[in-house]
């Protein structure tokens, strides 16, 4: 299944897009077809700054109120995403790059996606420090092997007397 979806990316859009664009240049000719592709440009880069700017604010704030900003994120990421397929050449991305910048359709695709995490796998929020340290299934605190090596204070510097441990 991966391997097809990534042939379609890789083969399919390309001559999706440049049906689109022979089908456009040929209703409204080279020049205006170039000028809409240089206006997506423009406009996905206006849209990012003023969106952009908004979500990293909201961020913020939810930050300050010791909130982890999930939502804010995804919309970053999405703006990213929007902005990139709009600053790329072709109308499909173009249409798909300014549907990310509608707010009301990340916060369905935002739903979605989160709904399609739950059914598919285990998604696992801790909404406490209480249940973080409980950790999964209420099984103890979580464990992090590795390992280590004391270091006596007489071998914290080296023979130049410089440290040793690097700061």
């Amino acid at each position: 299944m991966g391997v097809l979806l990534l042939f379609l990316l890789l083969v399919g859009m390309p001559l999706l897009e440049i049906s689109v664009f022979i089908t456009v240049g040929e209703r409204i000719g080279l020049w205006p077809t170039l000028g809409l592709v240089v206006a997506t440009a423009f406009v996905g880069a206006s849209l990012l700054r003023v969106q952009g700017l908004a979500a990293v604010n909201q961020a913020r704030e939810s930050l300050a109120r010791d909130e982890f900003p999930v939502t804010q994120v995804f919309d970053g990421l999405c703006l990213l995403v929007a902005a990139a397929l709009l600053i790329t050449p072709g109308f499909v991305t173009d249409g798909v790059g300014l549907i990310l910048f509608v707010p009301a359709f990340r916060g369905w695709l935002r739903r979605g996606l989160w709904r399609y995490l739950v059914t598919r796998g285990e998604v696992r929020v801790w909404t406490d420090e209480e249940e973080f340290r409980a950790g999964p299934r209420g099984g103890g605190p979580p464990v992090i092997e590795g390992e280590y090596r004391e270091i006596p204070p007489d071998e914290d510097r080296d023979e130049t007397g410089g440290d040793r441990r690097g700061s």
